[in-house]
């Protein structure tokens, strides 16, 4: 099965600030190592990501160190509305956080209608936007026509609210996570702290209600969240989980349950990452895999310097036989084989 290079539209690549959890190589080796040839880096480092002087720093990082090609986020907690004009061609949208999670970036409705009225532009503004706020939200962008992107949507009250937008034909698009898909609130016993996330593991009921509508989901997003497994196991472990390894392989494996079509994983990983987010064609990128082929995800295998997942021990399909990009074999099912800096920031005009 030839995909084209896959895109992960939502990354925490944890570089600068917190590369004991992951760095731009070794999370943009675990991407490649997924079949992703482009990621989207979050703001939420350990210094936010609010001024240009600290995301022409973290572009600068990334062309040393990216394996792939990688483009960024801007944030905002409402203070640097001066700076949006000058950071817009430089990134691919604007990440606001509604709810608390990784870090201390949560605002309030009135700041965030008024990043809206102040962002003016067509790059998407990315929310993370739970139950509690997500009806407030739509109505800011009802107001203001904002392109906007729901994050990792978790429930039915949250996608039910996002189709109720895109039926007004409001400007909205969503993403689901794998971790929303595939895993349930009855794993949190077993798991622990390594099912500790932002949005929290839902109801059978709400994964189901997610899975009937598929089609209306326009991306799945790994919201790869690497965290150390000392942090998981502290008295105060952090959200998050990693997932860039993963993805793929669970959805080939949804392909087989037929819960989706194989052409929703180019849908899903490409198409819709691409008109999301205005990006050109990869051009002569492809992902060669074995879609029959059933192996054993293991921690031992990941390339993520966290070194672990939720779903070690699950059988599915869907085996990594090589990633080219740009004519160039880079990956061969095994070992990368390309140095860093040897990606490029992909450009944002």
């Amino acid at each position: 099965m030839k995909l084209p290079g896959l895109i992960d539209i939502h990354v925490h690549l944890r570089d600068p600030g917190q590369t004991h959890k992951e760095d731009f190589t070794t999370g943009t080796q675990a991407a490649l190592a997924g079949g992703f040839t482009q990621v989207f880096d979050m703001p939420n480092n350990a210094q936010p990501i609010t001024t240009k002087a600290r995301l022409d720093e973290k572009i600068a990082l990334a062309k040393k160190k990216t394996v792939i090609d990688i483009g960024f986020y801007y944030g905002s907690l409402g203070d640097n509305l001066d700076t949006f004009k000058q950071v817009q061609d430089s990134v691919f949208g604007l990440k606001l956080y509604l709810n608390i999670t990784t870090g201390h970036y949560k605002i309030d409705l009135a700041t965030v209608e008024r990043i809206y009225r102040a962002w003016d532009s067509k790059k998407p503004i990315l929310l993370h936007s739970e139950e509690d706020v997500i009806e407030n939200v739509i109505d800011i962008i009802g107001k203001t026509r904002q392109p906007s992107h729901f994050c990792h949507v978790s429930s039915e009250h949250e996608l039910s609210a996002i189709l109720r937008a895109k039926e007004k034909g409001l400007p909205v698009t969503c993403g689901a996570c794998p971790h929303h898909l595939f895993l349930t609130n009855d794993v949190v016993d077993s798991l622990g702290p390594y099912a500790l996330m932002k949005p929290n593991l839902k109801s059978q009921k709400d994964v189901d209600f997610l899975w009937s509508h598929i089609q209306d989901i326009d991306v799945v997003e790994s919201d790869h969240a690497p965290h150390t497994k000392q942090e998981k196991d502290s008295e105060n472990p952090p959200f998050g989980v990693p997932g860039l390894e993963t993805t793929l392989p669970l959805l080939v494996t949804a392909v087989h349950e037929n819960k989706i079509e194989r052409e929703d994983i180019t849908r899903l990983l490409y198409d819709n990452p691409r008109r999301i987010l205005h990006l050109p064609e990869q051009q002569n990128t492809w992902v060669e895999i074995d879609e029959n082929e059933r192996y054993t995800l293991s921690n031992d295998a990941l390339k993520t310097k966290c070194g672990w997942t939720p779903f070690a021990g699950w059988n599915v399909f869907g085996k990594i036989h090589s990633v080219n990009m740009r004519g160039k074999k880079i990956y061969d099912g095994e070992a990368v084989l390309t140095k860093p800096g040897s990606g490029k920031v992909i450009d944002a005009l």
